[in-house]
């Protein structure tokens, strides 16, 4: 079945009606990591977003409920889902841009910090998530320390081997720096819900406010995991910073060491994805604490 029978099929379903003459276009847009993302007018002018897969192990099921859960457990602005099963997700189409002025980043400090306070008895998720293609395992753990070293790090690092984009020679080093990390890094209080994949084009943003996170792979870990991919990846400047700061100010040390460490699993995730220079990237870090 090509993308437009699958939507003209979904939508009958969903409202009960024949919406084969409701379809009127269906273009490309570019971004996903899971199959084909497009852009859905309706003859009454409403616009979607549908992503189709239709590869042998499609999972955009996985990513309706991450949504599903967002709108059902917080209040984080993201697009309503209105059908979802593995090889096809169809969203609301949500406007703005994903650039940010001054106002937008405070915002979005905002919005994290509040998601950042949802918290559960222990680390991971009720179901498995997603970081891009990758799976992302969610096992209940009450050590923060051990759920990232076994569910995070050791997880992509087995991945990235597996695909032959990671070196078997960076196996030893990551495991010896796993067995001393506590000498950087401490147990926190209790485990934070985070979005997990907080990269520029997966905000949305209109008059200085966020109006959509996209594309979450959730999991109950720590605040500064969140806030460590944003300062690798530059999604926010010094603005959100500052906001956040204000809301949930940081221990001592994260700017300067532990959001090094806690960039190695967004940096495995993109070994995995693309290999090349994030193999150099993840070099780095383990040299920068002597492994």
């Amino acid at each position: 079945m090509d993308v437009r029978a699958a939507v003209e099929l979904a939508l009958s379903q969903a409202d009960g009606t024949a919406v084969s003459t409701q379809l009127q276009t269906i273009s490309p847009l570019s971004g996903g990591q899971i199959g084909q993302v497009y852009r859905v007018e309706l003859a009454d002018g409403t616009p979607l977003v549908v992503k189709f897969d239709d590869g042998p192990e499609p999972q955009l099921d996985i990513e309706g409920a991450m949504l599903r859960y967002l709108a059902e457990q917080t209040e984080l602005p993201i697009p309503g889902v209105i059908h979802s099963e593995p090889h096809l997700l169809i969203m609301e189409w949500m406007p703005g841009q994903s650039h940010f002025s001054t106002q937008a980043e405070m915002d979005a400090a905002e919005h994290l910090a509040a998601l950042h306070s949802i918290t559960s008895p222990t680390f991971g998720f009720p179901f498995m998530t997603l970081i891009g293609a990758f799976t992302q395992p969610n096992e209940p753990t009450a050590s923060w320390l051990d759920f990232f070293r076994e569910q995070r790090i050791f997880h992509l690092m087995r991945e990235g081997v597996r695909l032959g984009r990671l070196p078997q020679t960076f196996v030893p080093r990551l495991e010896k720096l796993c067995a001393q990390w506590h000498k950087w890094l401490a147990e926190p209080d209790q485990p934070a819900l985070i979005h997990g994949d907080v990269w520029t084009t997966n905000v949305l943003a209109e008059n200085g406010r966020i109006t959509a996170f996209l594309d979450p792979a959730l999991y109950f870990g720590l605040d500064e995991m969140e806030l460590a991919y944003i300062a690798l990846f530059n999604s926010f400047g010094a603005p959100f910073f500052r906001r956040y700061e204000e809301i949930r100010p940081l221990p001592p040390g994260f700017y300067e060491e532990r959001r090094h460490l806690y960039s190695l699993y967004p940096l495995l995730s993109h070994v995995c994805h693309f290999g090349g220079s994030y193999v150099g990237m993840v070099d780095s870090v383990l040299r920068r604490f002597g492994f």
